[in-house]
Parts: C-alpha cells; structure tokens; sequence
C-alpha cells in the first residue's frame, strides 16, 4: 500500500475498513469529554461492551440457581466451563481443540508447565531465553532453576541482540541453541518481545531447539490475538498466555495453556495434579489415585473461575467473527501507516527500535525518544493518547514509548492524529 501523509488520507482508509463497525463493539475511555486515542492494547485491552451481559449471565444463575448452576444453567453449565473455549482459543494458536484450555494465571501455568517440561538431568539442565524477558517469566526460570538445586548463572543461558542493535537475529538464536545442544533441557522464548514487539520464527526456534535435544516452550501474552498462529504444526511443546491484553478479558483475566498432543496423551508426564485434571467420569467420587484428563485439560487443578471465564468469552466470540487473518491484515496496515508517518520526523530525536518489516513484528511500535522523553510522554498524555512508558534498557538511552494500534478498535485517523500530537511534542 502507498500512504499519504494526511488526515484526509486516513479517513479515506477508515471508511474501506472491512473491520470499521468492530470498534462500536467496546468501550472506549473518555478525555476531556473525547475519545482517548487507547494505544494500550498491548496491556490491557478495552471492555467489550457484550461483557456485562456474559457476566450477569452468570450471577443471574447463580442468584436463582445456587450450586445447580453447575450442571443446569440456562446458559452454560459450569461443570463444563472450560470447555465453551476451546474451539475459539485453537482456532487463535493453531492447535487442536483437545490441546488448549483456560485456566488460572499466566505464571501460575507456566510454572505448571516448568514442572512437566524442565526436566534437568545430568549435563543436560539449562534453560535458554531471550535477554530482557518480561520480569515474571524471568523470576519464574530463576526460581524454577534455584528449586532443581542448580546455580542461576550458571544454568540460565540468555541470547542478547549484537552490539548496537535492539532486537535479536534469528539465525543468532539458532545459533546458540546448536551452540548449547548437548546442555539444553529447554528453550523458553516470548511470541513476541513486550520491549521491543519483536516476533520471534516460533517454528524456526522449536524446530533448533527439538532437534538438539531440548524441548521449546512460548510465552505467547503478546502474541495471542495479535498475530496468527501455528502451534500444532509448528511442533511446539507448550506454550502459555494471559487473556487481558490482545484478548480483551479483562485486569487479571483467565489464563490459558497449550500442550501439543504428543504431551498431552502421555498420561505418564509428571505434573502437579487437581482434581479438575482428574478424569472427569470419576472426579466425584473422591477417591484416590490420580488419574489424568486426556491433552491440556490434564494439567487444570481447580474448577473454573466462571466470571472471569465468562468476560473471556464476550471477547473471544469477537474474535471469531472477525478472524485472525482479516485482523492481521488490518493491523499490518495500522501499524504500518504509523510506521510511514513516524519516519518524516527527525532521526536525532526519535528511533523505532521494533523490527521495519511487518513480518517481524506485531500491531506494537516502541518508540525510543532520545531526549526528553518522560516529558513527551506526558504531553501525550495530556492531549488524550494513552499509551505506555517504559524505561530504557540502557540508562541514559532516552525511554520508551510503546503504541499499539490494535485492529478491533483502532482507527487509521486515530493514528494520524497521534503522529500529528508526538510532532508537537517533540518540537
């Protein structure tokens, strides 16, 4: 697509947008009396306005039904909540139905996954990451190393971008990986960095990290409703996800899990059991012996959290109207108009550290302010943009601002008045 560096122009694609009612579907934050320009999807994204209905769904049943609602429901029985996700969260990670489940915290679940996929054993016990790992998936690997009785430095084996540069090669990270083989347990690597809004080849890694011997898992927060996915194919062992950003779940939304079915059939995994990974045929009767669900559900430790559950599937119903694909295509556009606009300013002043080509990357641009960049930040903030600041790698090194242009609700518009506010800002 050509762009032209006008308001005109923006509105002009707002109106060929196939995807253009979907904003009318959430609420968007006011300023001022004016829509705020919410570039925050990355974070936290915005309330579906069909989410208050899903929930009262379920208050409305409990009020009336008490603790039958478990299994008679005039909407959906909660015994079986779990499972009114499945087909929407698979279709968005490319798996099977059977591999996927909504459950818990993200770091709750990637330890869950650590204790059946870190399996340190002889000279082989050392876990690969990506340098700059969001903190929770770093405290979770050192924790996770310091419980198998193994030195942290030593164990842990971080790949960091080459001397000037902000993100990582892929043929780096593979290189490593062959480099490492005959000490690897696992490769742990975001979908796509939160600094930086990096994509990492998923399939690529896996395919290194399964052939040296290693087993490859994904934290995927990022990734997840933003960018299509191949899990199954792509032979991934696990991976992990938070459902509030891209997912539109709400603060503190479920959770989600994936485990390729090679894992998730083998009943002999060892895992931390719940009684809700037990069979379900036999969980009521209390009886000893554990005796694991078939795929994901195997690895679930409690009943569901059915208000949560059900702010997740106001949103994922939207995403299946939408689709995955059609979002991307939207999203690469967004995401590169900004990208367009961004580079008639000055060079001295502003930096996109995220990757140039659409393909390795998601709808986020992080935005390195050489000067001033708190005060920038906080310009933007006053005329309506809610964005999100980040400190620098580097100290020093300016900050960070990252935007996030996401394709349910974001407009091109929107974009072009956020380039013309950062303009201001930075003169």
């Amino acid at each position: 697509m050509t762009y032209e560096n006008s308001l005109e122009f923006a509105r002009q694609l707002d109106e060929k947008d196939p995807l253009r009612s979907y904003r009318d579907q959430f609420h968007i934050p006011q300023k001022n009396g004016q829509d705020c320009i919410y570039f925050t999807g990355n974070s936290l994204g915005l309330q579906p306005k069909t989410t208050r209905n899903y929930i009262n769904e379920e208050l409305d049943g409990w009020s009336t039904l008490g603790v039958e609602g478990h299994f008679h429901s005039n909407s959906r029985p909660w015994f079986h909540y779990h499972k009114f996700s499945k087909e929407s969260l698979a279709r968005l990670v490319g798996a099977l139905p059977s591999e996927v489940v909504s459950m818990n915290n993200l770091t709750s679940n990637l330890h869950l996954m650590m204790v059946s996929f870190y399996r340190p054993e002889g000279k082989r016990y050392k876990i690969m990451m990506e340098s700059g790992a969001f903190p929770s998936d770093q405290y979770a690997v050192e924790s996770q190393i310091k419980f198998h009785g193994y030195p942290y430095e030593d164990a842990l084996i971080e790949i960091a971008p080459r001397e000037g540069e902000h993100t990582l090669r892929t043929e780096d990270i593979l290189q490593a990986i062959e480099e490492h083989s005959h000490e690897l347990a696992l490769v742990l690597f975001g979908g796509v960095q939160y600094f930086t809004g990096q994509l990492f080849d998923i399939r690529a890694i896996t395919t290194a990290a399964n052939n040296a011997g290693a087993l490859a898992g994904f934290d995927l927060a990022h990734a997840i409703g933003n960018v299509p996915l191949d899990l199954h194919n792509d032979e991934v062992d696990f991976a992990v996800w938070c459902s509030y950003k891209y997912l539109n779940s709400g603060p503190g939304g479920v959770s989600g899990i994936f485990v390729h079915e090679k894992h998730g059939n083998n009943d002999k995994i060892p895992r931390f059991a719940g009684w809700w990974g037990h069979n379900e045929e036999e969980r009521f009767k209390m009886e000893k012996g554990f005796m694991p669900m078939r795929g994901a559900d195997g690895w679930q430790l409690s009943n569901v959290n059915v208000l949560a559950s059900a702010a997740h599937l106001a949103s994922l119903e939207i995403f299946d109207k939408a689709g995955i694909v059609t979002l991307r295509e939207k999203s690469n556009q967004l995401t590169g108009y900004l990208q367009f606009l961004l580079g008639s300013l000055p060079e001295n002043r502003l930096e996109i550290i995220t990757p140039a080509m659409a393909e390795e990357r998601g709808c986020q641009l992080s935005l390195l302010i050489h000067e001033h960049g708190r005060e920038v930040f906080n310009l933007l903030t006053e005329r309506g943009v809610v964005a999100d600041w980040r400190e620098p790698h580097i100290p020093g090194k300016g900050g960070i601002i990252r935007v996030a242009p996401v394709p349910l609700y974001n407009t091109f518009a929107e974009v072009y008045r956020f380039y013309e506010i950062l303009k201001a800002g930075l003169e």
